[in-house]
């Protein structure tokens, strides 16, 4: 609930035809000052403004990701008595309003799908110039869906009230989950991966998900605040995954669960050179250790072995589940919808 000083803010920063047309463009999705500037026609310090007006007021989030800041609605907080009910903010209510035939919100959606349409081109230029990488090292370990089926039952049905995913790639994990999360976050420190992550998310219509660019080592987010947090075929990459471990628990909400996923040990040498791997995979006693360091009991790990082929050595896929102690149901009551993000 707002305040009347609060309540009348937020409606007189609706109250404006640009900033009434950018709430609506981000009912579609999250956008950036670039993306709405071409879109609106106006100029970047006027359109800059208006979303300045609409963030002091409450209305839209704000993240940034280099140099860009994308811009999103904000997420009501989940209700105690049914947490199950998907609640609306103001601005969607005051959306809600709006005559969706309207022909000045028709040409903008117009707009805004053209802009989208050449981002995503953009980005699949730049993943199918990794793919072909990515598939010989895919034929190297067990099949994707069947580590897929062993994620989801692993870590189980939820529902979370927000899912991290740490290195996000291209957002499969996002999509993987997007019926066991009421808000899922995707983190990346690769800008081109991130545009990829956020067409395929928009293709897919999985409008409770947002990608932002952010470190392993330092993820933006205050203790507790995820309900369930995935690196999946990450620490391989990492000089430190302990302390990405470490990092990826902090955020770990009581009764929370942390699920990692990676390479059991090989002697693969070929993929530090030709893939960049700085690991050669992780034992289960070592990982086990660096969950119990972070403060969670873990609960489970899982082996999947692939089948021995012509192809020669091959890799074992693990899966760690471990939960922070605490509550062991979901708390909607205690986390806010929103993200909160830590200040320096």
């Amino acid at each position: 609930m707002l305040s009347s000083s609060d309540l009348v803010m937020a409606l007189k920063a609706a109250a404006e035809p640009t900033r009434l047309r950018i709430l609506a463009l981000l009912a579609e999705g999250e956008l950036n000052v670039k993306d709405l500037t071409r879109i609106l026609g106006q100029s970047q310090p006027r359109i800059s403004r208006h979303l300045k007006l609409l963030a002091e007021a409450g209305l839209v989030e704000r993240s940034r990701e280099g140099s860009w800041v994308y811009f999103r609605l904000p997420v009501a907080p989940m209700p105690a008595a049914n947490p199950l009910r998907v609640p609306e903010t103001l601005a969607a209510r005051l959306l809600g309003a709006l005559a969706s035939d309207d022909a000045v919100l028709v040409r903008d959606r117009q707009r805004a799908e053209a802009v989208k349409r050449e981002r995503e081109e953009a980005a699949q230029t730049y993943f199918e110039s990794q793919a072909g990488d990515w598939d010989r090292i895919r034929v190297l370990h067990v099949e994707d869906a069947k580590v897929e089926r062993a994620m989801r039952e692993t870590l189980g049905a939820g529902p979370f009230e927000m899912l991290v995913d740490l290195g996000t790639g291209t957002g499969r994990i996002l999509e993987l989950f997007q019926d066991q999360y009421r808000r899922g976050i995707g983190l990346d420190l690769n800008p081109a991966m991130l545009a990829y992550a956020r067409t395929k998310l928009d293709r897919g219509g999985v409008g409770h998900a947002q990608v932002r660019q952010g470190d392993i080592y330092d993820v933006p987010f205050d203790d507790g605040v995820a309900q369930a947090v995935i690196i999946h075929q990450i620490l391989h990459f990492l000089v430190d995954p302990a302390r990405a471990v470490m990092e990826a628990a902090r955020i770990v909400a009581p009764g929370g669960q942390l699920l990692i996923v990676d390479f059991a040990p090989h002697e693969l040498e070929f993929l530090r050179e030709a893939h960049a791997h700085e690991r050669l995979g992780f034992s289960r006693q070592v990982v086990s250790q660096w969950l119990a360091d972070a403060g969670l009991d873990v609960e489970k790990t899982l082996d999947l072995a692939p089948e021995r082929s012509a192809v020669g050595d091959r890799l074992t896929v693990s899966l760690w589940l471990a939960r922070r102690p605490g509550v062991g149901q979901i708390s909607y009551t205690t986390t806010a919808s929103k993200v909160f993000e830590r200040t320096a």
